[in-house]
């Protein structure tokens, strides 16, 4: 892959802020230490983003970015770390400016490359390239008002952003080769135009066009209206074609309170057990005239095999209330992830024997949900017609007699069981089935 990483970088971390705009003679030119500042879409959090590369038609993920946003009312600090998939090295960024936006630090740490900048009234700092053992000293006076380049597409989303925008941004973008550090990032169209979220649907978002001048590149900024969240980044350069696509890992519709802390105990200060069987009976009557009936007598039981996983979660609202949405979403084909403190809250076991057998120890009184899925044989029994023969009495034509066989057929089925289980009182073993009956 011959992307230039480094830009790449600074695209995949685009998420919306905010900037200033001051205006020249019949252009508008953004810049820090204006007070026109739409100060409301400055916003603290963590978010994600996949990339993703066109492959002859296909799309084909190639990193991942965790990204960190912390503003007070003296700094705006941008971190982020970059994951190359299959790969476990790490790029490490971090761009801090003030209330203004005005850069104050920047580094960049990966395998490759280092990079440390201190911005005051001159750029001064260390470039190191890893590959070449090559050391390079900034230092470079300040002669005008810039953004960092690692920065400058986290403020698209706060520029006054309307049908027909156009400014230009000079960014502050350093590499050891460069003949000028300054450049032009070209803000050329503004136009409306919609983008379909996995979990927020249709939103109504601002396509912002931004061209690089210095570079060639070109990048589509798809902003949304209402939050000016980053929905999504289409990026051509060098002859590829790249999207960077929010992976709504913030997304929790949940409304009810996670308690970390009462979920916790609840599966780890007690001294109750909930143990059991995890199985299927299968229903061989499928396609007879016996139909939904099951005979329970015939039908033998199917185990879950050992180490099968089985799940309980504390059945607190919380988790009531996300199971109740997930299983909505589910069938619509998505699903809602839990929040890491509250997966952490949830207890899993395997099965331990031929039998099915599992085992969950040290619960408190409570209300648990247990759940598994796993795999068996399915068989169905099968009428088919073979053949006809015609009966005639005294050369008199009497009928036409039909001639059938049945069939047993195996296919592979996927048992998904759960059950609620209460516990009264501390200390009390309560033994459940988990069962899957067709």
């Amino acid at each position: 892959m011959t992307v230039t990483r480094f830009r790449l970088f600074r695209a995949l971390t685009a998420v919306a802020l905010v900037c200033a705009v001051t205006c020249s003679k019949g252009q508008t030119i953004v810049k820090p230490d204006n007070q026109s500042l739409e100060s409301k879409w400055l916003k603290n959090g963590q978010f994600e983003m996949a990339c993703f590369i066109n492959n002859g038609g296909e799309p084909v993920q190639i990193s991942s970015f965790a990204i960190e946003i912390n503003a007070n009312k003296e700094t705006v600090s941008i971190y982020t770390a970059m994951n190359l998939v299959g790969s476990e090295d790490m790029w490490i960024d971090t761009s801090i400016t003030d209330a203004s936006f005005k850069p104050i630090y920047r580094s960049s740490f990966n395998r490759n490359r280092e990079m440390v900048l201190t911005y005051g009234k001159e750029v001064t700092g260390y470039y190191y390239d890893r590959q070449t053992d090559q050391r390079t000293t900034v230092k470079e006076a300040v002669k005008e008002a810039f953004f960092d380049s690692y920065a400058y597409p986290y403020l698209l989303g706060l520029l006054p952003l309307a049908s027909g925008y156009s400014a230009t941004m000079p960014v502050y973008d350093y590499k050891p080769d460069n003949s000028t550090n300054i450049k032009k990032a070209v803000i050329e169209e503004v136009k409306s135009n919609t983008y379909t979220s996995s979990h927020s649907g249709t939103r109504k978002v601002w396509q912002v066009s931004v061209f690089e001048p210095a570079t060639n590149d070109r990048y589509e900024y798809y902003i949304d209206k209402e939050t000016r969240r980053l929905w999504k980044v289409d990026i051509q350069t060098k002859g590829q074609q790249i999207a960077m696509i929010d992976r709504e890992a913030d997304y929790n519709p949940i409304k009810s309170k996670f308690d970390k802390a009462t979920a916790m105990k609840m599966i780890k200060s007690g001294k109750s057990v909930i143990s059991g069987q995890a199985f299927a009976r299968d229903n061989q009557n499928s396609g007879s005239m016996l139909g939904g009936i099951a005979v329970l007598n015939v039908n033998k039981k199917q185990y879950a095999r050992k180490g099968t996983s089985v799940v309980l979660i504390p059945y607190t609202d919380f988790f009531r209330e996300w199971v109740k949405v997930n299983d909505a979403s589910r069938k619509k084909g998505q699903a809602i992830p839990l929040p890491k403190e509250a997966a952490e809250c949830i207890k899993v076991t395997t099965i331990y024997d031929d039998k099915g057998s599992f085992e969950f120890v040290n619960l408190t009184p409570g209300e648990y949900l247990v759940f598994s899925e796993f795999g068996y044989t399915h068989t169905t029994h099968r009428t088919e017609v073979t053949g006809y023969s015609d009966r005639y009495v005294n050369g008199l034509y009497q009928g036409t007699m039909t001639h059938t066989t049945s069939r047993a057929y195996d296919s592979n089925a996927a048992a998904s069981v759960r059950k609620t289980v209460t516990i009264d009182k501390d200390g009390e073993k309560v033994e459940i089935k988990l069962k899957k009956t067709l």
